[in-house]
């Protein structure tokens, strides 16, 4: 059975989130997206969790569950913060569970630690790394720990100005309990494949989203191929990096990405690593310090040279959401556009769902539907074709689709075998 699965998302009772970032949406938006398995996201949450356990059916003794077609998996992401080493670090870390029964037990251990109404993404002033991972596997050893968007300026396992340099400085004694690591929207497998500590862990990808709507949820996601559909079957191909159970991710250029070149958005100053370090990270502008991007910080961690890729490695796609390559083709510069729906619209109601539109449909079937400027995109984006402004300092990518304007952008290369041109093709 193949499995599309986003994991890290939240609900509408986490900060900075969309009021329908409920059940329903979210399954309906999966549907459309072409995502089958979603995480709850903010299980600790009194709210999110009664809803939860109102609404959601258990998969008999799966470890998962089904509401409105969609299955689920029982998630939390949490943050940590301590200080090591004179040091302040924020760790955001993303949670698997397989039952209610030990989500409950999760819950009365954490709510001794902090507040768990006050957040979705609860956070844990004084609570480490490590000693988070002894508590959860202390009430059982099936629970999934994985650092969250490992490579993001702030918030992050490897985060410039409040992480780590390496996994075992962050866990310690724990890391025996850490099998895979988020690669976030500012970092792919080819950047984490730089690193050979990292050889060892299963990378994840996943949206984190904050709205329901298909160019957020599952902008990022995991692919499954399943004999049976549990929660113990993904985790234990993630635990043992089992390439014919995980068969790729789905991953946006990190070009794209709020965090990929250092900058300063207050100035408009974006630059690529080696420009940052010339100017010993300080603004040309203003003079205070930039924020180090993610494509700076591996290179400072990396001891393998662009290109190398281990041996197991995973497969992983690279893809844009279907709204925002129709709305950079019409220029449309807006967070909602109503002509740009309705073009996206059309595409899924063709070909069923977004991956469909985005991986499998052919060139002269896409042209029945739109125009080709749009067709010439998704093809483009199919096939790892595209330009970029890159992201910096909080400030999204820009995708480039016309190849006539060229000036400051960062041409995509791609450093895994030899692309897919669709999901059958990894399969």
């Amino acid at each position: 059975m193949k499995i599309f699965a986003d994991f890290h998302i939240h609900s509408y009772l986490s900060r900075a989130t969309s009021q329908h970032m409920n059940l329903d949406e979210l399954s309906r938006n999966a549907k459309l997206k072409g995502l089958n398995l979603l995480g709850t996201g903010d299980f600790t949450h009194p709210i999110w969790m009664r809803e939860l356990k109102e609404k959601l059916e258990p998969l008999g003794d799966s470890g998962l569950f089904i509401y409105n077609g969609i299955y689920w998996m029982i998630t939390v992401e949490v943050s940590t913060v301590y200080e090591k080493k004179g040091k302040a670090r924020k760790i955001h870390h993303l949670i698997h569970v397989p039952s209610f029964d030990v989500a409950d037990q999760i819950i009365d251990l954490l709510s001794k630690r902090g507040d768990l109404s006050s957040d979705g993404r609860p956070l844990f002033n004084d609570l480490s790394s490590p000693e988070l991972v002894e508590i959860l596997i202390s009430i059982d050893k099936n629970i999934l720990i994985i650092p969250s968007h490992a490579w993001t300026t702030w918030w992050s396992l490897f985060g410039a100005f409040s992480g780590f340099d390496s996994v075992e400085e962050c866990y310690e004694d724990q890391i025996k309990h850490i099998y895979a690591i988020e690669t976030g929207l500012s970092s792919d497998p080819p950047m984490n494949w730089r690193l050979s500590e990292l050889d060892r862990f299963c990378l994840m990808s996943n949206s984190d989203a904050h709205s329901p709507w298909i160019w957020r949820l599952g902008r990022e996601f995991n692919a499954f191929d399943l004999k049976e559909i549990s929660y113990y079957e993904i985790a234990d191909s993630v635990k043992k990096k089992d390439k014919k159970r995980f068969i790729f991710t789905v991953e946006v250029p990190p070009e794209y990405g709020k965090y990929h070149y250092t900058g300063h958005r207050n100035c408009g100053i974006s630059l690529h690593p080696k420009e940052a370090i010339k100017l010993n990270n300080k603004c040309p502008k203003c003079g205070k310090k930039l924020t180090i991007g993610v494509l700076q910080r591996v290179e400072e961690l990396a001891d393998r040279p662009e290109g190398f890729v281990p041996k197991d490695a995973i497969p992983y796609k690279s893809l844009l959401p279907l709204y925002e390559i129709i709305s950079y083709v019409m220029e449309i510069d807006q967070l909602y556009s109503k002509k740009v729906m309705e073009e996206q619209d059309k595409l899924i109601a063709k070909f069923g769902n977004e991956l469909n539109v985005l991986l499998n449909a052919k060139r002269d079937e896409l042209l029945r539907v739109t125009n080709t400027k749009i067709v010439d995109a998704i093809i483009k984006t199919r096939e790892g074709k595209v330009n970029f402004i890159a992201g910096y300092d909080g400030v999204y990518g820009k995708p480039i689709f016309d190849t006539s304007k060229n000036e400051g952008l960062e041409k995509r290369e791609f450093y895994a075998k030899k692309e897919a041109k669709s999901l059958d093709d990894f399969i």
